[in-house]
């Protein structure tokens, strides 16, 4: 057989239209429209305005912590081996989103007046409740994507899309509480605050809906491969050095993210003192621009060096933070922004990379176990970002409006430097950190080519067991 006719026959990856990138993304803005609010919100709501005192925040954020990162592996096996004519994803999404808007809603209509333990109590069980259904849609949305192509350039251009309706995501939901919330000098009232969180929570449930209509799972992977037991599946999980590795420097994004978003809005109020959609704009418009960077990154770096590239000017922009003038406060914020439209953008695609090494090795798709192993580990730097911001700004004399009757106060200078460190110096260590990491990543180079070669073919050969199991299935006439 000729070289031309074994290439014609050698099997490919998926391809999609722009339609389709279109549709993947429809969940990524339901889902971070939630996410956002969630995220840069709750330090604020109830600690500075309810007057949450700090240990109650940090002890709300340990164990909701601990919640956090034990459902994420738990229903990443569940899901790994769940079997439905829908696949073993699409349902959970679909049928998860509505109680995800609900307990969302939940978390913002804490009783004003209530008791410290009252809104210790309100705060965690919201946010326990919140966070399993969370963890439900966003982990089986993010194990679906490395299924639906073997290629690093579909697969990227589909993170692309995700994270680019992410960060409209996350914008309209800063934007939307940013429009409602009680100002300096105006009345400490929450009801158009709540209206426009219930309105946030039913929109994100109807768009991650809306995807699962229209995006169809790979049934082979549910139906022809074979769940490894329990403790074979996590002790194979730990021997990936590529999983471990990617899976610190996800840590070190994830702390990045909470800090930088939980902290943005002491930065506008207190540091900068001007509106916070300008500062929300200076975060927002370069992540958006270094999100499509990364393609032309990955083309020229490869998945792993592009997310180096990408972290060391996230970490050199979020460390001037610190140390420059207020004047240049701004533009420093927005290099670390581009810098961290490319790290979010490519860390996905590093899990798909572990999961199709995996799958050489195992003969199983386990996608769900490595991003539910990853979040057991890196979901926890959300909850310690908000025990930092609490436990910073106690420490450096932060004054809160609720203790003042919801008077607005200048800030020491003592606050001040804490607010710079917590969106400044702590996420640029964390960003040079998770890319120093990255230098011990093994997929790369020719070891990852055979690899993909690999799994095309196991993917081809296990289409053909399911056509065969299907058409087993179909009565004889």
């Amino acid at each position: 057989m000729s070289t031309e006719n074994l290439q014609s026959t050698a099997p490919k990856a998926a391809t999609f239209n722009f339609s389709y990138y279109v549709i993947w993304g429809l969940a990524s803005l339901g889902l971070n429209m939630i996410n956002g609010v969630f995220t840069a919100l709750l330090p604020i709501f109830y600690q500075d305005y309810l007057g949450l005192a700090a240990k109650w925040m940090s002890l709300a954020a340990l164990i909701y912590g601990i919640w956090n990162a034990i459902n994420d592996p738990l229903f990443g096996y569940i899901t790994d081996n769940t079997h439905s004519r829908l696949g073993r994803r699409i349902p959970y999404m679909r049928y998860t989103a509505p109680f995800l808007a609900f307990t969302f809603i939940l978390i913002w209509f804490a009783p004003a007046e209530a008791s410290e333990q009252t809104l210790f109590w309100w705060m965690l069980i919201s946010m326990f409740l919140f966070d399993t259904c969370f963890t439900i849609v966003g982990l089986v949305y993010v194990a679906l994507l490395p299924e639906l192509s073997e290629s690093d350039s579909e697969r990227t251009k589909l993170q692309i899309s995700y994270s680019i309706f992410s960060m409209i995501g996350m914008l309209i939901g800063l934007i939307v509480p940013e429009l409602f919330r009680p100002k300096a000098g105006g009345a400490t009232t929450f009801l158009p605050l709540q209206m426009s969180m219930i309105v946030l929570g039913i929109t994100g449930a109807l768009l991650i809906i809306a995807t699962t209509f229209k995006v169809k799972e790979r049934l082979e992977f549910s139906l022809v491969d074979k769940p490894l037991p329990l403790g074979q599946a996590i002790s194979l999980t730990f021997k990936s050095k590529a999983f471990l590795l990617a899976m610190g420097a996800t840590f070190m994004s994830m702390l990045v993210n909470g800090l930088v978003f939980g902290a943005i809005y002491y930065l506008a109020d207190y540091v900068l003192q001007i509106s916070g959609t300008i500062v929300l704009l200076y975060a927002f418009i370069p992540f958006m621009i270094g999100v499509p960077l990364t393609e032309l990154l990955r083309r020229r770096f490869g998945v792993v060096g592009a997310m180096q590239v990408m972290q060391i000017i996230a970490g050199v922009g979020f460390c001037l933070i610190t140390v420059v003038p207020n004047s240049l406060i701004l533009p420093c914020l927005a290099l670390g922004g581009l810098g961290t439209g490319g790290v979010l953008t490519m860390s996905y695609v590093l899990f798909a990379q572990v999961a199709d090494e995996d799958e050489v090795k195992t003969g199983v798709r386990r996608e769900g176990a490595f991003f539910g192993i990853n979040a057991l580990f890196t979901k926890p730097a959300l909850s310690l970002s908000i025990a930092l911001i609490s436990l910073i700004l106690e420490a450096t004399h932060f004054v809160t409006r609720e203790a003042h009757g919801g008077i607005f106060l200048n800030q020491p200078s003592s606050a001040i430097l804490g607010i710079k460190v917590l969106i400044g110096l702590i996420p640029g260590i964390a960003m040079l950190l998770g890319a120093l990491i990255l230098k011990f990543y093994p997929l790369r180079g020719k070891y990852l080519e055979e690899i993909q070669a690999k799994v095309l073919q196991m993917h081809q050969e296990k289409a053909q067991k399911l056509a065969e199991l299907q058409k087993e299935q179909i009565p004889s006439a």
